[in-house]
């Protein structure tokens, strides 16, 4: 609840053209009266030194407590007017780029605006209480999982920064892929020579490191809590160990995809047709020979994207696999000087100074590269290959006869679990092990309240109580991404970061640059968590959500739409919240039919008085007035940038900024509809294939909600036309002018709200 002792004080800006654009003193006389604002002043250059100390006066003299900056963007002079005075609360006002640059100078709707824009502000101040920090007992120590050139890196440099790291790796040794490798492609200049990979100084360097301590030949049992009090139970053969850790750094890498597929390139059907690791193995051993009868080899064929960017195998590109070839064709030409390769690609992907490791290969007269889609490969009599190849460069077919053939096989991400999302077959478990996560899962049930019905298939690395399922989602392949735009190291579940190719097929000098990420955002998410700071991506922000659970339905609404797993269930249904797990987007609120949930400064109360705190003008008037609901991440700073561009829409608009298009409750649709409101406009994030969504699937979320906005349209008896629904990208922002005031015509065909003026 907002404090009701509340004294406002509210400060207009007259400079950047705000002067020009409105009368800036009946602005004040109206602000003044209409808010019941204790003081009201203007300056023409608010955010200057003499301005910013004489609000703090006023702060200090007038004993205010809310404070309103009516000006330019929130997104601009954060530092200028974050005066961090406790208790005080502060509350910027747009009339810059909302008003005073996409509007008609001194005109009486361009006014109005400014007018309804200052009345909002004020009533979203005096409905807000200043956040107060969660602060509880936290560890700051780092898990990595993962003992392979990712995960040692991360727990290397979480250990050189000064943090206590447990470091888990289920083999018996440290190393991953790396250790079976002879060598790798070159990464140093002038990138025409194969380099040793250094992974036994890097596991040296680990293992003398005084603060990780290794656990190896151990697994993970159980993950519960929630950040900065994350309790694992670790398995290693004997009785479980028991610690707490703050973060997480998933750093499990890939595995190979399944060549049993494969049977058309000649896997499982020719003898002599092994992939790209098995090739890997023989080096290593020292002897690259044929497999069938270990003769020596006069002729060899790479096949690449054996599976890969394929639709029925592998959709996506593996990063590596190209030059990995060109790496193994080296070895060959090594142990065998005279032997013909023959290199089969749909494209030759070598980024960046790679390029001229490619130049270095294509020097060799007996290596052969050829482009395109390899249709067949069998067996001959002597039990060689033959590989016919279409679509070639020439148009016509071809075929290739070798000793034997080397499928690049692509990267799998050990989070993906057979079965998931459509793309490989599920593959069934021991009937002992599933006995054994039934009597798991009924054992957590107290704790977790059982999982949801949307979790999705686990791949048992972390194996989390909570209710949304044992691991880290996947998005698209069974990759842990959250955010592939803003936020790469990120997952769905806060303050648990992937690194390395487990997060996207990479290469071993990027996965080493990758963990280094991830263990800078796992330090980062302990610091703020530790002091009351939400993380990503309302960095910095100390609200989080209050739940009056006594009005509580139980309807579940809230535990199975939240993106980040952030509330489990008692045995009775009812919500338990994991503040630290809270990335304060607000679509718990959203969710909530009995509007039990709410934030300091932001909840259901707050934006109604929002809402009501707009004129709306008589039918006779002939100046309709639409509501337009904007996510804070993408449509609002889009907003800013029209009026960065000086790009003008309607006047008839009220923006008000959302968490998230997921954090809007139906109810505000509803109310505004019922207060004479001639339209709404709901703008928010991309989704789909294309989502940009930085709290994952709150637009999707809010898109399902309009069927029942729709049902609350038929209700009141008013168009359907008149609610709409928008997402768009940051860089979409030359689309908003158009749909605003296309919206507009709309709405002055359909003709006033029948409510207005009741």
């Amino acid at each position: 609840m907002a404090d009701t002792n509340t004294k406002l004080g509210i400060y207009i800006c007259s400079g950047c053209d705000i002067g020009k654009a409105v009368d800036i003193e009946k602005l004040a006389e109206i602000a003044k009266s209409d808010t019941k604002a204790a003081i009201c002043k203007t300056n023409e250059f608010l955010c200057g030194g003499n301005a910013i100390r004489e609000i703090r006066e006023d702060i200090e003299k007038e004993g205010l407590n809310r404070v309103v900056i009516a000006g330019c963007s929130h997104r601009v002079k954060t530092d200028e007017f974050n005066l961090n005075i406790p208790g005080v609360l502060i509350e910027r006002c747009n009339i810059r780029e909302q008003v005073a640059w996409v509007q008609k100078p001194q005109d009486e709707d361009t006014q109005m605006m400014a007018e309804d824009y200052i009345r909002m502000s004020a009533a979203k101040a005096k409905s807000s209480a200043p956040p107060e920090p969660f602060i509880d007992e936290m560890s700051k120590t780092i898990l990595v999982v993962g003992g392979g050139i990712a995960g040692l890196n991360s727990a290397l440099d979480s250990a050189n920064a000064g943090y206590d790291v447990i470091l888990v790796e289920k083999e018996a040794e440290l190393g991953g892929w790396l250790t079976k490798f002879k060598s790798t492609f070159p990464k140093n200049p002038p990138y025409r020579e194969l380099e040793d990979s250094g992974i036994e100084e890097l596991i040296t360097k680990v293992k003398e490191h005084p603060k990780i301590k290794i656990y190896t030949s151990t697994t993970i049992k159980k993950t519960s809590g929630q950040p900065g009090q994350l309790d694992i139970t670790l398995q290693n053969g004997g009785d479980p160990m028991e610690m707490r850790v703050g973060s997480i750094v998933l750093a499990t890498g890939w595995k190979p995809y399944d060549a049993t597929k494969l049977g058309h390139l000649g896997y499982g059907v020719c003898q002599n047709a092994i992939t790209n690791v098995q090739m890997e193995e023989m080096a290593k051993a020292g002897d690259v020979k044929r497999p069938s009868d270990g003769k020596p080899i006069e002729s060899i064929a790479f096949i690449q994207c054996a599976g890969s960017r394929d639709p029925d195998h592998l959709p996506y590109c593996s990063a590596v696999c190209c030059r990995v070839s060109l790496k193994q064709a080296l070895y060959v030409r090594e142990q065998y000087p005279d032997a013909k390769i023959y290199i089969i690609y749909k494209d030759i992907r070598t980024p960046a100074q790679f390029e001229l490791f490619y130049a270095r290969i294509q020097e060799d007269d007996n290596i052969f590269f050829t482009k395109g889609e390899v249709v067949n490969v069998v067996e001959d009599s002597n039990n060689g290959v033959i590989i016919d190849v279409d679509e070639t460069l020439l148009g016509e077919k071809i075929q290739l006869k070798a000793d034997m053939v080397v499928l690049a096989t692509g990267m799998v991400p050990t989070t993906k679990v057979e079965g998931a999302q459509g793309w490989l077959d599920p593959a069934p478990e021991p009937a002992e092990e599933k006995e054994d996560e039934k009597a798991e899962e009924q054992e957590g049930e107290g704790e977790a309240g059982g999982e949801a019905a949307g979790a999705e298939l686990g791949a048992k690395i972390l194996n989390l109580t909570y209710r949304q399922g044992t691991d880290l989602p996947t998005l698209k392949y069974g990759f842990p991404d959250s955010h592939y735009i803003c936020f790469p190291y990120e997952t769905r579940r806060t303050a648990m970061y992937a690194a390395g190719c487990v997060r996207a097929p990479m290469d071993t000098y990027q996965a080493s640059h990758d963990a280094a990420g991830a263990a800078m955002k796992a330090i980062q998410s302990i610091e703020s968590l530790s002091v009351g700071k939400a993380i990503h991506p309302r960095s910095g922000d100390l609200s989080f959500p209050d739940f009056f659970l006594q009005r509580c339905t139980q309807c579940k609404r809230c535990t199975e739409e939240c993106p980040f797993g952030s509330l489990d269930e008692d045995e009775k249904g009812t919500p338990k919240p994991n503040i630290l797990r809270c990335r304060r987007c607000g679509i718990c609120m959203g969710a909530c039919p009995e509007r039990i949930i709410s934030f300091k400064n932001y909840s259901v109360p707050i934006i109604s008085n929002m809402i009501k705190s707009i004129e709306i003008p008589e039918e006779d008037e002939e100046k309709p007035r639409v509501l337009v609901f904007v996510c804070e991440n993408d449509a609002l700073p889009s907003f800013d940038i029209v009026g960065l561009k000086r790009k003008s829409y309607s006047p008839y608009v009220r923006l008000i900024p959302v968490r998230c298009l997921g954090a809007l409750n139906v109810v505000w649709i509803a109310d505004a509809l019922s207060a004479g409101f001639d339209g709404i406009i709901l703008v928010g994030c991309k989704h789909g294939d294309d989502y940009q969504c930085h709290y994952i699937r709150g637009s999707q979320l809010a898109e399902t909600r309009m069927e029942n906005v729709q049902e609350k349209l038929t209700q009141l008896v008013l168009e359907r036309e008149r609610v709409q629904i928008n997402t768009l990208a940051l860089t979409d922002y030359d689309k908003i002018p158009d749909l605003i005031n296309d919206f507009m015509e709309q709405i002055e065909e359909i003709g006033p709200n029948p409510y207005k003026g009741f």
